[in-house]
């Protein structure tokens, strides 16, 4: 059985070996990388499932290396998991606003960053009965199998928490759901919880969905819902 491949990118050599042994032990295939020039460089030759991104890099930051796998068409939906000293909200929401799936603050346990590996991935699975069915919402076409989205036709690049959020919200239009709901059933009880982790995504979503971003409606003191599109046009 192929099991996933960790692109595993610290400068700390003690902490980077103990993650990738602990993966290994895992069974997950690893690679490592001390910087961010090579980790994009090793990134564009393995083609990564989930790549662990430390923050503060000794050349190119995390942030930046983030930036560059989110601009190639290539990495563009591959989840990213962002490991830093920093634990302030304002980073936590700069690290998200730039497509980071999710972030571990250190000092943290292996098992914690573990758990979230598995968290992730299993988020960018798709979901059981769901895997044949594409969904038409309107001028969205979403491909739950191939994780791809077409937007008037075209095709547009949502990362793995954007694709679920988005798939998520349009399953069931018109339905309310609160930001404590999108965390708990989009990205897992274990995610940082925050409100404004969803709404970083939500406005990404929103963003990328152009003259359409009405599609994504803010029910204020709520939360979010996927507009009745049949409905109104009814």
């Amino acid at each position: 059985m192929a099991y996933e491949r960790i692109l595993v990118v610290e400068d700390e050599g003690d902490l980077r070996e103990v993650l990738a042994y602990n993966l290994t032990r895992e069974r997950f295939r690893v690679s490592t990388a001390r910087d961010g020039v090579s980790a994009l460089d090793l990134a564009r030759k393995t083609r990564p499932d989930l790549v662990l991104l430390d923050l503060m890099l000794p050349d190119l930051d995390g942030l930046e290396v983030c930036r560059r796998l989110r601009s190639d068409e290539r990495l563009a939906r591959t989840p990213i998991i962002m490991l830093t000293a920093k634990s302030e909200e304002s980073d936590i929401v700069l690290g998200l606003g730039v497509g980071a799936d999710d972030y571990v603050s250190k000092p943290f346990s292996v098992k914690e960053v573990v758990a979230r590996v598995q968290a992730v991935l299993r988020r960018r699975a798709p979901e059981e009965g769901q895997t044949a069915r594409c969904l038409e919402r309107g001028p969205l076409k979403i491909d739950p199998e191939r994780h791809e989205v077409w937007i008037d036709g075209a095709s547009v690049r949502f990362t793995a928490t954007e694709f679920n959020l988005l798939h998520f919200l349009a399953r069931k239009p018109g339905r309310v759901w609160s930001r404590d709901d999108l965390l708990r059933r989009v990205l897992g009880e274990d995610v940082i919880r925050l409100d404004r982790n969803i709404d970083v995504h939500v406005r990404s979503i929103r963003k990328k969905l152009g003259e359409h971003r009405e599609l994504i409606e803010t029910v204020r003191g709520v939360g979010y819902r996927f507009a009745d599109v049949e409905a109104a046009a009814g």
